[in-house]
């Protein structure tokens, strides 16, 4: 099979690191080949970046960012594959008009509406399961109820929830009857026709499936979320049609409540992450980053970026003749408008570092003018302190006047940190430069670097180029200056 982020790939991951076509697996009774098909971020095995070779089990291989650990079927735990001698395994078509589901009495329609009512309330993902469990418990004449669900990354059913009245142990489900049930879409049925004088004693009873039911839980007419697995083990024949018909029911209301609660978790945790996102990115960029799967990765990466570096000239001396509630206020109030600006230029704030402010354009999403946008972020910041001192004049405040200086180059950006506070930040000599930069800038002054220059779209109508010596560097830095801003 193929595995990649293209739609027709027999192993679908839907992650912006996995290429279309990523890697081709070839699986035989010795384990599993692979082969990377020339993917952007790589195949890894065990951390290592591969282009071909074996997977043997408990290996970790890595398609872009998104991992999976190999295990033999023998050591999947559920659901299991065997059934016991003599069982026999049927379908009940509950879709064809006038089947048993139009049979349903009307007390157990009443129940079901409202079994919907109950389910419609509740969003939590582990209450809806908890409640799916214990209504169908309730719902049929059931010892043991299992809910399994369809893991998304391998595409296996895994336990969800379980009830179990006879006691503590782990309710097994037969592999072969989950999967039916999801392939026909319709309720099996499993009888034990055997006459066994092992079934008469009660601790045999307890252990051995005498009858069971499985439906799948469609989301629609064609996606199975899971299965829903009764079964009682103190009575044989248990089930009927008529209670196939009903759990079928009940399954479809339960997927849709499952399926609401998962997408009422998704909105959540993007909800949360696109918030968190804003402290540092303008807010469309934000709302890309949380819609995306893959996100800003842990770590961070080498690339490209354009950086802004901007403080007030004489903040030092301003801060000790002002009381300190005077100047938070002021440095709030600046610092609001400046914030506001480089969101509204597309870029993204890094930090703050006393009265000085950092942004950067090209991470965590580049654009072909992140230059321009830089240096057009510069100007609008240079024409607002002036609007602020304007204000600040009115009401008898100081006025401030702002230095800015702008250089590209590669920095490391990510997120740095402990386990307790994480945040996103860029890291390099273009930093440095950036922040000399600024220095040198004269009271309402922009002073960008050769290298932002050249990546301008049009002349911004600079000064000409002078060579500028920075403290730490051998090497002259060819800068160019602009006095003021514009809209």
């Amino acid at each position: 099979m193929v595995a990649g982020r293209s739609a027709g790939s027999e192993l679908h991951l839907d992650d912006d690191t996995v290429s279309r076509q990523h890697a081709e697996l070839r699986a035989d009774e010795s384990g599993v080949a692979f082969r990377d098909l020339g993917s952007a971020n790589g195949t890894l095995v065990n951390g290592t970046r591969v282009t071909a070779g074996r997977l043997a089990a408990n290996d970790v291989v890595t398609f872009g960012s998104v991992a999976f650990r190999v295990a033999r079927a023998a050591d999947r735990q559920t659901p299991v594959d065997d059934l016991p001698a003599g069982t026999q395994v049927r379908a009940v078509d509950v879709h064809s008009g006038g089947g048993p589901l139009a049979r349903l009495a009307a007390e157990r329609l009443a129940r079901l509406v409202d079994l919907a009512r109950q389910l419609s309330g509740e969003i939590e993902t582990d209450r809806v399961l908890a409640l799916v469990v214990a209504q169908a418990a309730a719902l049929l004449p059931a010892d043991r109820v299992a809910l399994l669900l369809v893991d998304e990354v391998t595409g296996e059913l895994a336990a969800a929830h379980q009830s179990n009245r006879l006691g503590e142990a782990t309710v097994q489900v037969p592999g072969s009857i989950a999967r039916r049930a999801i392939a026909e879409r319709a309720p099996v049925i499993s009888e034990n026709a055997a006459a066994d004088i092992r079934f008469e004693g009660r601790s045999v009873q307890s252990s051995q499936v005498r009858a069971a039911l499985c439906v799948p839980l469609m989301a629609d007419q064609e996606r199975s979320l899971g299965v829903l697995y009764v079964d009682s083990l103190t009575s044989a024949g248990a089930f009927s049609e008529d209670d196939a018909a009903l759990c079928m029911a009940f399954g479809g209301l339960a997927a849709v409540s499952i399926a609401k609660a998962h997408y009422a978790l998704a909105a959540r945790r993007e909800e949360l992450t696109r918030t968190n996102f804003e402290r540092f990115f303008a807010p469309g960029v934000a709302a890309a980053i949380a819609a995306s799967r893959s996100g800003v990765r842990p770590g961070g990466e080498r690339r490209p970026v354009t950086v802004l570096y901007s403080d007030v000239r004489g903040f030092t001396g301003l801060a000790e003749s002002l009381p300190p509630e005077t100047v938070a206020a002021l440095l709030s109030d600046y610092f609001a408008a400046m914030v506001e600006l480089v969101f509204e230029h597309g870029g993204t704030l890094d930090k703050f570092i006393g009265d000085a402010l950092l942004a950067v354009w090209g991470a965590p999403l580049a654009a072909p003018d992140d230059a321009d946008r830089a240096l057009s972020a510069a100007r609008s910041m240079q024409v607002e302190s002036a609007l602020l001192n304007a204000k600040w004049a009115v009401q008898g405040g100081p006025p401030l006047a702002i230095g800015v200086g702008l250089h590209h180059g590669e920095a490391f950006t990510g997120t740095i940190g402990s386990p307790r506070r994480l945040d996103y930040t860029v890291i390099g000599d273009v930093v440095n430069v950036a922040a000399r930069l600024c220095d040198a800038a004269k009271p309402g002054e922009i002073v960008l670097s050769g290298a932002v220059k050249n990546r301008l779209s049009r002349d911004p109508g600079t000064t000409a180029g002078e060579d500028l010596r920075l403290r730490g560097r051998e090497e002259a830095v060819v800068v160019f200056r602009i006095q003021g801003g514009e809209r």
